[in-house]
């Protein structure tokens, strides 16, 4: 069964979709500061006072969080992290009453992907570089801000945008892991910081956009930046003091420096070679769910470092933990069970999406079960006390592996696939089938609802690769590829779409399809309700069951954050925290209608919501472009090296996707200061840092040439010059 939800467009959707998780390079270019917008509104509730005094969150508190109706206590509503709202004042009979009851601008142009939290009344939230904001969840007045000052230049080292998914919150703490690798422990009724621990060595290339976890009155937190070379690791911290209570590695290290536990001594003889000198990879940037009842926390891990295996570890290898499910013991952090999805993972095959925990009844037999719908496209349903595997079905098209051999729980690869000595499309490529945007579960419908999109990509092994600091290490060969076209019998599979999938029968149910991938998290309510937002900007909800759309509003932005449900006096209402921007943003991908509107927001709707959005003001004029005196070679040598380092923040082609600056509408101070930004760093604590390191004085000049070019092309021959600024 196929639905389809209306137009939905996007650029470059070719080349978008099949570079966005390949081009890996860094240098984003200026953010404004995020900044700060009434929101519409009253006064704060009453209750709303008293809660801003203190966000009283205790273990006993979290374990009921199933009956806590009207809050949202933790990253996935409940430990078992399902999205799942039990509210239902807001149904399919009135559902079209919805409207804004109050919003919040955010003032960043980046990526907005936290899910927010809401406790008696506040809510918390964050934004781009890591700012947390506590606003009042009646109203949505502001009640403090924090911002941890990320250094502007940490902005090289994420390879996504400068995101954050969301905090936790546990005994009048606010917690958040910065971009930097700090985390912070912010107190609740006034915003100010109260302890702070570095959480990584700070001279490597280490991030954090994941959401933290409380468990057992620990803060958990993880880390990213694999591709950079880092090994990945889980800390745990006490929640009252910050002290360091237990750390997971989940690749093992240099043998030399000997192996901190036992296990990792047993997955070291799953590597080859000098895996240790990249870091190995395998960070745990997102997925982290805990089951009281069993005390384990179930962490899921990132990709390899480089991607291609064979430099990485020369000779093959399972190279564990990578591309995992890893049960540990929520007190200790000792190992109690793995389970691989991607073994000797090469395709940036991440098993760092979210995690969710239920109760299932398969083949006659109640099973406490963890489900997974990770980047490789299978959809997983493991026994979540043993690490067994109940199911494995391919829930989008897949060429790197015909099936899951249900004996040995390994993937069949397609040998054909393996690119080591040559290139080939692999399906899905980097994006993968499901990325960060948390899909939900429906204990009503029995059904997971799993925003997915798969695309292929021409993966080749680079013969010259070299390890560079700081800097991206794929392994990839960028020129390698076989040509992309949309006539291509993979490239022709693309897709993005909101699937339903029943976990028990392993298959679909029904599906919406999009034709932009990178579309919001999912919320699943006791009414029957289905809410996601769209990278076209639009808030939907359709009905559960069979995916019929019940409602939309424009919203101005790409809505890309998982949506939460709460009620304050009575009233219940749906909210998301909405931004456009990311990975798919950051290579030039745009929703329909061109650049959305660029603000960050928060939005909340309740029946009777009478509050409207501003108008989107007119783009600012744009100076003329320069004119062109380069010759063509120089031209296409500044195109080649636009691609290597600058398209994976500008956008393919030089077309931005919005979060970030369109280089082809450079004011004319930006051109005449074109090599010092790009050489000089003058723009650093923007974000543009310098690459000098790798890019020379003529090659700034043939992509300051190649820009030109662009710009005059998007213009047109007979175009007049568009008059300056004043």
């Amino acid at each position: 069964m196929v639905l389809r939800s209306g137009p939905v467009a996007a650029t470059g959707l070719v080349g978008g979709w099949a570079l966005a998780g390949a081009l890996f390079i860094a240098g984003c270019g200026p953010s404004p500061s995020p900044g700060k917008a009434a929101a519409p509104a009253a006064g704060p509730s009453p209750s709303t006072n008293a809660a801003a005094a203190r966000a009283n969150v205790d273990a006993a508190r979290l374990l009921a969080a199933d009956v806590d109706q009207q809050n949202w206590l933790t990253h996935g509503r409940t430990y078992s992290e399902q999205r799942f709202s039990p509210l239902k004042s807001i149904d399919e009979s009135n559902v079209f009453r919805l409207g804004l009851a109050w919003y919040y601008d955010l003032g960043t142009t980046r990526g907005v992907e936290a899910t927010p939290l809401v406790v008696d009344g506040v809510m918390y939230t964050t934004s781009a570089w890591s700012i947390v904001y506590a606003l009042d969840a009646k109203t949505g007045k502001e009640l403090w801000v924090y911002d941890p000052k990320v250094p502007k230049r940490w902005g090289q080292y994420a390879c996504c945008d400068v995101v954050n998914r969301g905090v936790a919150v546990w005994g009048g703490k606010v917690y958040v892991g910065t971009l930097d690798g700090r985390l912070d422990a912010i107190d609740a009724a006034t915003g100010k910081l109260v302890w702070e621990k570095l959480t990584v060595d700070q001279s490597l290339p280490y991030t954090i956009t994941g959401a933290p976890r409380v468990v057992n009155g620990k803060v958990v937190i993880g880390n990213g930046g694999a591709e950079y070379g880092v090994r990945g690791y889980v800390t745990a911290y006490d929640a009252a003091t910050g002290d360091q209570v237990w750390r997971f590695y989940t690749v093992p290290g240099d043998p030399a420096k000997g192996f901190e536990t036992k296990e990792l001594e047993m997955a070291a003889k799953t590597w080859h070679g000098e895996w240790w000198k990249g870091g190995g990879g395998g960070t745990p940037w997102d997925a982290l769910v805990f089951d009281p009842e069993l005390d384990l926390l179930y962490i899921g891990t990132g990709n390899g470092a480089p991607w291609a295996r064979e430099i990485r570890s020369p000779g093959g290898g399972d190279n564990l933990f990578l591309s995992s499910i890893v049960a540990v013991n929520a007190d200790t952090g000792a190992y109690v069970w793995h389970y691989q999805e991607t073994p000797g993972e090469a395709w940036d095959y991440t098993a760092t999406q979210s995690l969710v925990l239920a109760t299932l009844e398969l083949d006659g037999r109640e099973r406490r079960v963890i489900m997974h719908a990770p980047k490789n496209g299978f959809f997983y349903v493991l026994d979540r006390a043993t690490g067994e595997l109940l199911s494995a079905e391919k829930f989008v098209p897949v060429n790197w592996a015909s099936r899951v051999d249900m004996k040995t729980g390994r993937p069949v690869e397609v040998p054909e696939t393996v690119y080591h000595e040559k290139s080939v499309m692999v399906l899905p490529g980097p994006l993968g089938a499901h990325s960060w945007n948390p899909m939900a579960y429906s204990p009503l419908t029995g059904l997971v609802y799993i925003p997915a999109h798969s695309s292929g990509y021409p993966y080749s092994t680079d013969p010259l690769f070299e390890h560079v600091e700081g800097r991206p290490n794929l392994g990839m060969n960028p020129n390698g590829g076989p040509p992309l076209n949309a006539q291509d019998p993979i490239i022709s599979t693309n897709m993005a779409a909101l699937i339903a999938w029943d976990p028990r029968a392993a298959k679909e149910v029904w599906r919406i399809d999009y034709l932009s991938p990178g579309s919001g998290g999912v919320l699943a309510t006791a009414s029957n309700l289905l809410v996601e937002g769209l990278v076209d900007g639009r808030f939907v909800i359709y009905r559960a069951t069979d995916g019929k759309l019940l409602w939309q509003m424009p919203v101005q932005t790409g809505v890309m954050g998982g949506p939460i449900s709460y009620s304050v006096d009575g009233d219940q209402y749906i909210a998301v925290s909405a931004g456009w921007g990311g990975i798919n943003s950051l290579v030039g991908v745009r929703p329909q209608g061109g650049a959305p509107l660029a603000q960050g927001r928060v939005l909340a709707f309740k029946l009777g919501g009478t509050v409207t959005l501003p108008p989107v003001p007119p783009p600012a004029p744009l100076d003329p472009p320069p004119p062109l005196t380069a010759s063509a070679d120089t031209v296409a040598r500044g195109s080649f090296v636009y691609g290597q380092h600058c398209a994976i923040c500008h956008g393919v082609g030089a077309v931005s996707g919005g979060s970030t600056p369109d280089l082809r509408h450079m004011s004319s101070a930006t051109h005449a200061e074109f090599d010092s930004i790009v050489l000089g760093g003058s723009r650093a604590d923007r974000g543009m840092v310098s690459f000098s390191d790798v890019v020379t004085p003529a090659d700034a000049e043939a992509v300051h040439a190649y820009l030109i070019k662009r710009a005059r092309d998007e213009r047109g021959p007979q175009s007049p010059p568009t008059p300056p600024t004043p």
